[in-house]
């Protein structure tokens, strides 16, 4: 029987990965469309996959695919084969990493899920069919010298925060949830106007301008590819660069720097700064934004409190740590969060 699920501890495999120099391509995908039996296509593609052997982590709903993996270079053909292979994946759009980086990520996760992106639709009458117009970067660029284009980031806030194109507007959650009833209400006097949305691979943009047009918009368009194929495209296109900073990515690279601008600070000191890193207590794990300077004095802790308790024995951590799950840390990084570390290092200061 052929193995469904890896079986070897993920800090081994973190290990093998770091050890293993064969060259990878870190490649994002999706594709709306639908799949009457997610468990069946899920242990199809883990076999598949697995044998290929691909990293990253994939989720597949009856509303379709959201992939982010990396490939081995000499098995890339045979992956895109494979894809083209499925019913309703043929020439599917792959967006390639800006920053490429062989050890995005380190073992293979396919999961069913409710669906591809989590959105709190429940409206039976919603439909991903009807959904904006695709823009390219050139295209993009047209519509936005336009000063009456609306531009709205679908990102949550810290993906914004390292970087987000030019007068684009924030929607401030930390869940794509939270936003699309955000976004109708922020924009409701302004349903005749061309807005354009766009994301980080052009996911949640999609299922966006679907709703907006839902919602009685009449212009809605949505970035194809999103910021990672804009960027493809502006460089071999020796377009105008609108985008500025860095594009975070959801894998073990944290961001691709786009442009030299640093637009975020610490959220320790306030010091100019966009790197984003996991404080180095397991029992926090919080995503967050620190200097050289913080990460030395902190040891890679978000807080004082958590420098403290990295440095118990190792027995007594684990003690404390029963019955605490913070894994959802890792991409959780709400303001009043980074309002109360960033409180706490001033009375320490």
């Amino acid at each position: 029987m052929a193995v469904l699920h890896n079986r070897v501890s993920r800090k081994e495999l973190k290990e093998r990965a770091i050890l293993d120099n064969t060259p990878r391509t870190t490649i994002s995908f999706y594709r709306y469309t639908a799949i009457p039996d997610p468990q069946h296509l899920r242990d199809e593609w883990y076999k598949k996959l697995n044998g290929l052997k691909v990293f990253g982590r994939i989720y597949i709903a009856t509303e379709g695919v959201n992939a982010q993996i990396n490939v081995p270079v000499n098995e890339h053909k045979n992956f895109i084969d494979f894809l083209n292979s499925q019913p309703g994946f043929q020439d599917t759009r792959l967006n390639k990493a800006v920053e490429e980086s062989p050890n995005s990520f380190y073992v293979l996760d396919i999961k069913v899920r409710k669906k591809i992106v989590a959105d709190g639709i429940e409206d039976p009458a919603f439909d991903m069919q009807n959904k904006g117009g695709y823009v390219n970067a050139e295209e993009f660029n047209k519509l936005t010298t336009d000063p009456e284009t609306v531009i709205v980031d679908m990102r949550n806030h810290y993906e914004f925060e390292v970087g987000h194109f030019i007068n684009a507007i924030e929607v401030p959650s930390d869940t794509f949830r939270d936003q699309l009833p955000m976004v109708v209400e922020m924009l409701e006097e302004k349903k005749d106007k061309n807005i354009i949305m766009y994301c980080t691979g052009g996911i949640r943009c999609e299922k966006a301008s679907a709703w907006m047009l839902h919602k009685g918009f009449k212009n809605v368009f949505h970035l194809e590819g999103g910021i990672i194929n804009y960027s493809k495209q502006v460089k071999e296109g020796s377009l105008e660069n609108k985008f500025i900073g860095k594009n975070f990515v959801f894998d073990e690279r944290l961001g691709e720097r786009i442009t030299d601008d640093i637009l975020a600070q610490c959220h320790i000191c306030g010091q100019p700064c966009d790197t984003h890193i996991n404080c180095a207590n397991s029992g926090c794990h919080l995503l967050f934004i620190q200097c050289e300077s913080c990460k030395e004095k902190l040891q890679g802790c978000c807080s004082n409190e958590c420098l403290d308790f990295i440095n118990l024995p190792s027995e007594e951590q684990k003690e404390r740590r029963k019955g605490k799950d913070k894994g959802r840390n890792i991409f959780n990084k709400s303001r009043q969060r980074m309002e109360e570390i960033k409180k706490a290092s001033e009375k320490d200061t």
